[in-house]
């Protein structure tokens, strides 16, 4: 049987997803048995990015940078399923408020998230996110799980969200039942549980979406059950 083909393109970000890709430890010999890693610069040797079945972009895109753009074009071009791979790729996180003048690069100054650029088949946030959800991610794309991937879809992620999302669509809609997932979930401890309910420091928040993915209530936040409810 012919497995499928892998790539993973690095965008403007720190690296930390592609480690944290990497931290799978011995899982990593399992996904090299489930797809050909094609195109990842930090393992495989290669130069172009070739036609294959499954696509990790990881980072924002640097609009100022006609290389960055047109790789991520020329990347969409070459694959089946696109995944944003964390926080910079798939809600620009604090990318999105860069205004430019800062060294040594004071001439990029604009990295939206990449779904407003191309096509984007599913959003993993997080900076970084969790080792696991590679491997998930890919078992479930090689075993057809569509289940599992239903939920990273653009319609279910949206292509954004942060504490912003948690608090305006979690906790005013009555809907947090305080497990306090989302405060596990934040790379930077950024939330704290105070009475049962996520208290935010917003000057530590990166809007990385973490906290918003792992939330249970956010699988049917309030304006996707106001539209199942319009459908019966």
């Amino acid at each position: 049987m012919t497995k499928p083909k892998f790539a993973y393109v690095h965008l403007a970000a720190c690296s930390g997803c592609e480690i944290s890709f990497l931290d799978n430890f011995e899982r990593v010999l399992d996904m090299m048995d489930m797809v050909d890693i094609d195109y990842m610069t930090l393992i495989a040797d290669a130069t172009e990015i070739p036609k294959v079945d499954l696509l990790f972009v990881d980072g924002a895109a640097c609009l100022q940078s006609k290389e960055s753009v047109e790789s991520l074009k020329k990347a969409r071009e070459n694959t089946g399923f696109l995944v944003a791979w964390g926080g910079c790729s798939s809600t620009a996180t604090i990318n999105n408020f860069s205004r430019g003048g800062q060294s040594p690069q004071p001439q990029h100054e604009s990295f939206p998230q990449i779904s407003r650029l191309v096509k984007v088949d599913a959003f993993v946030p997080g900076s970084p996110p969790g080792p696991e959800m590679a491997y998930n991610v890919i078992r479930a794309f090689v075993e057809g799980d569509t289940d599992y991937l239903k939920y990273l879809t653009t319609e279910g992620m949206g292509g954004f969200a942060c504490g912003c999302d948690l608090i305006s669509k979690i906790i005013e809609n009555a809907l947090c039942i305080g497990c306090g997932a989302c405060a596990f979930a934040c790379p930077t401890r950024a939330i704290d549980m105070v009475q049962g309910r996520p208290s935010i420091n917003w000057e530590r928040c990166v809007k990385c979406g973490a906290c918003y993915a792992q939330c249970p209530r956010s699988f049917q936040p309030v304006d996707m059950m106001n539209r199942m409810l319009e459908e019966l």
